[in-house]
């Protein structure tokens, strides 16, 4: 819900098109709960991805999504995605130990159209021991993605809190890219 709310707190404040006209990428999207909270508020053009083929097919039955896909890794390049292709890019859950390396922030970047949003959450402790901030600090020095707003220490789950990160994209998509090993 916060992620979602983010999300049309950054559409009034900053998008001038109405919510029903905002491409939204869902990334790692898990149930699809974040997309079910994006329609509730009016978000129509929500397209998703997951790692796993079964929360793909739990995320198509929410309905809210126009276009689903399964096994996408968030830890290697978004090959089938065009750069610049969403308003907003939501990433919620997925920045966690084990799951998603810091480094994928730059891919958000390159699928979100310059000007537009990569809000992200990401547990506290990972922020601290997977050096999320020093990948921040690399794509704002590299004119990539400013920090727009953090919220830290919000409720996420009931073991650990989160910070919920929303970030501008400022970089020319079209500009090629280091590739990821």
């Amino acid at each position: 819900m916060i992620v979602a709310e983010l999300a049309g707190a950054v559409q009034t404040a900053y998008l001038a098109r109405q919510r029903a006209a905002i491409a939204i990428l869902d990334a790692g999207w898990g149930t699809g709960l974040v997309g079910v909270e994006l329609e509730r508020l009016r978000f129509r053009l929500i397209d998703g991805f997951d790692l796993s083929e079964e929360m793909a097919d739990r995320a198509r039955q929410t309905r809210v999504y126009r276009n689903v896909r399964g096994d996408v890794d968030l830890n290697r390049p978004l090959s089938d995605r065009s750069s610049a292709s969403y308003n907003i890019t939501v990433c919620c859950g997925v920045f966690t130990l084990g799951h998603v390396r810091p480094d994928a922030l730059r891919e958000l970047a390159r699928v979100t159209r310059p000007n537009g949003f990569v809000i992200v959450s990401t547990r506290k402790s990972y922020a601290e021991t997977a050096f999320f901030e020093d990948e921040v600090r690399s794509l704002q020095k590299a004119g990539i993605l400013i920090p727009a707003q953090r919220l830290n220490d919000g409720r996420y789950v009931a073991e650990e809190d989160a910070h919920y990160w929303v970030f501008q994209v400022t970089h020319d998509p079209s500009a090629p890219t280091e590739e990821r090993p």
